[in-house]
């Protein structure tokens, strides 16, 4: 169960961004930090696997950046995220399940982390042509009141004679579905990974609908290699 002692950890290794501090903190880190997040990761792995059969393990992020992308940038984290993929890489073409805690609250979703112009095409194709998992998609969203689309749009509408409803999925760069949880008394309680879940299972349509765009994308990137 993840507990207030989590953040005050993360605000406290982010204000030192030091090794020797971190070192020194190590075993705080592993108990407050690390042993929960792996544990509510775990907890939820089976609702994931329930959705998407070909996701079997859960990705948990490093308390500290990459060095190389690290420039001007603190060492540590503020936050800590957990993602579920069948890749590892996420900026491969296929989307994640994923939840981040912070001081900001806990959020959660599914989506790209980037989608690729080849998985969007096949995305617009899909609504464009009426697929029957987008009217899934969109008939899940309509139903629950938690998540939002996300992504960036294009400055300009680039389908103007389309509707609204389809209009909010065609213009997006990329795309996926968010939801901050700030409910601190939930949060730091042992009914988080049940919202969590039910939750996820809600969106599962939206997952589905993306992950049939990311498949058809990742094929045609791979006849172009």
């Amino acid at each position: 169960m993840l507990q207030a002692k989590l953040l005050d950890f993360l605000f406290e290794n982010r204000l030192n961004d030091s090794k020797v501090w971190f070192g020194e903190h190590r075993e705080e880190y592993k108990e407050f930090v690390e042993a929960p997040v792996k544990e509510l990761s775990q907890a939820l792995l089976p609702v994931i696997t329930g959705i998407d059969d070909k996701i079997d393990k859960v990705h948990v992020s490093r308390i500290y950046r990459d060095a190389r992308f690290c420039k001007g940038k603190s060492i540590f984290r503020e936050n800590m995220w957990c993602s579920y993929s069948r890749v590892k890489d996420l900026y491969k073409a296929l989307p994640a399940f994923y939840f981040d805690i912070s001081a900001n609250g806990f959020e959660y979703g599914c989506g790209f982390y980037s989608a690729s112009t080849e998985c969007m095409n096949a995305l617009r194709e899909m609504i464009l042509a009426n697929s029957p998992l987008y009217a899934e998609a969109e008939e899940a969203l309509k139903k629950q009141r938690t998540f939002e689309l996300y992504g960036d749009m294009f400055k300009r509408d680039r389908y103007p004679e389309e509707s609204e409803e389809k209009k909010k999925w065609l213009n997006r760069k990329t795309v996926g579905v968010t939801a901050l949880l700030t409910d601190w008394e939930l949060i730091f309680s042992d009914k988080l990974a049940a919202k969590v879940g039910r939750d996820f299972k809600k969106i599962a349509p939206v997952y589905k609908f993306i992950l049939q765009a990311g498949e058809m994308g990742q094929k045609l990137t791979e006849e172009k290699d």
